[in-house]
């Protein structure tokens, strides 16, 4: 696990970023960030981008990149990414000790 800002990426997150990354020739990394909406108040959103911004935070292992905004950050702070792989399917899933409440798809939060 890589941690850095008080926000970890686990191995099987880097794991998939990677395999994602490595179908991909224009992109550069994942970005996560948090936007207002969604059925608790904020959400997550998670994207394939070509490039950096100047604020990002940027996670990586080996050829795996994760970018988080600044902004982000400040809702983002002490969580883990990870991909989970189980019954219920594949997904990206953030767990995230600020939110108080959180929906059931678990890509919607309140702080």
């Amino acid at each position: 696990m890589t941690q850095e800002a008080n926000v970890t990426v686990s191995d099987n997150a880097f794991n998939r970023i990677e395999k994602i990354l490595s179908g991909q020739t224009d992109k550069f990394a994942l970005r996560v960030s948090v936007e207002g909406g969604g059925c608790s108040g904020f959400s997550y959103k998670f994207d394939l981008v070509d490039g950096q911004g100047d604020d990002d935070l940027i996670l990586e292992k080996g050829n795996a990149r994760v970018l988080i905004d600044n902004l982000s950050l400040v809702y983002m702070s002490g969580s883990e990414i990870d991909f989970v792989d189980d019954l219920m399917g594949q997904s990206f899933q953030i767990k995230n000790p600020n939110a108080i409440a959180s929906c059931g798809c678990g890509t919607s939060f309140s702080i």
